[in-house]
């Protein structure tokens, strides 16, 4: 079965005014179709380094990324929720399908069903300050 991620000698280095810091070094991992893959480690070895570069988000200094589905999308959960504090819940769930021209009857539904599953349907109309941490990571 072929892989739908390969990452092949992955490294990623920070660079300052005087220094250079190694934030991930030589990766190698192979994900393979329907595998459940956890990154665990302590506080600064790289792991959200590492799903940075994998979303987009960033860029390794060495090393390839190879998708081998089409159209594969890796999201991940930020440490920190980036709801913005003026939008409501549900306008702050609208705004990935706002940006990308999805927003539609048929989408909306879906991010209400989504909201209801996840216990949020009762904090449609509230604001990000008024939830939880956890509530918060749920909205994200």
């Amino acid at each position: 079965m072929k892989p739908i991620l390969t990452i092949q000698h992955l490294t990623k280095n920070y660079h300052d005014k005087t220094d250079e810091i190694t934030a991930i070094k030589d990766i190698n991992l192979e994900v393979k179709d329907k595998e459940f893959v956890a990154i665990v480690g302590p506080s600064g070895c790289g792991k959200s380094t590492l799903l940075s570069i994998l979303t987009g988000l960033d860029t390794a200094s060495s090393g390839t990324i190879q998708f081998g589905k089409d159209h594969l999308k890796i999201g991940y959960m930020l440490q920190k929720d980036s709801l913005f504090p003026w939008r409501t819940i549900l306008e702050n769930c609208y705004l990935g399908l706002e940006v990308n021209h999805n927003l539609n009857e048929e989408t909306k539904k879906r991010v209400l069903n989504l909201l209801e599953t996840y216990g949020l349907k009762d904090f449609i109309h509230k604001y990000p300050s008024a939830l939880s941490g956890g509530m918060r990571q749920r909205v994200g």
